[in-house]
């Protein structure tokens, strides 16, 4: 199971395009608001209807924790206690989290950066707590994997399917996309 956390604000691409990938590669995705309503709202006004609230999720469920960035969409995010609470549940037990654009200031924060190669916005390397900041598409680092911003998304979710299914679905994936023709041209 994978949890996608969505709040206030969240970047659209963000979040729905790896949700997109992943699902295409047969993975279990759910989305997750933050707060007791399903409806939340992008950064650009689209209301999207999560699968569940956090109050109802279990953190040992998951396989991966990821974090869509946006503004505000970042700061709501590391502002949830009991986001935060099972963050560090989740990465303490040696499973990944991922995190784009301004969203891996969460991971920041919680010092789960420390020692660690990261990659976020232009203008967030402040919050990126022990980091060393790559400023790579998509990066990973053991159990923590970020990506720059929007333009990252795509990859972000290929990066995502090879890490947890294998290389060959990401690659069919990026190919059947048309990502690598994109990239190629």
């Amino acid at each position: 199971m994978i949890y996608t956390f969505l709040a206030e604000g969240f970047e659209d691409i963000e979040a729905l395009a790896p949700i997109d990938i992943m699902r295409r590669a047969g993975l279990q995705v759910e989305t997750v608001s933050i707060t007791d309503d399903c409806v939340v709202l992008t950064a650009h006004g689209v209301g999207i209807v999560a699968d569940r609230t956090i109050a109802d999720i279990d953190f040992a469920d998951a396989d991966l924790l990821f974090l869509p960035g946006g503004m505000p969409g970042a700061t709501n995010l590391d502002a949830c206690q009991p986001l935060r609470q099972g963050i560090l549940q989740h990465y303490q037990a040696g499973r990944p989290v991922a995190a784009i654009c301004a969203a891996p200031l969460v991971l920041g924060h919680l010092g789960l950066l420390e020692g660690k190669k990261a990659t976020c916005y232009p203008g967030f390397e402040t919050e990126l707590k022990g980091a060393t900041y790559t400023a790579s598409l998509v990066e990973q680092d053991g159990q923590v994997i970020t990506g720059k911003g929007p333009g990252a998304a795509m990859e972000l979710g290929y990066v995502l399917v090879e890490r947890l299914k294998d290389k060959q679905t990401a690659e069919a994936l990026r190919e059947g996309m048309m990502y690598n023709f994109l990239m190629n041209n």
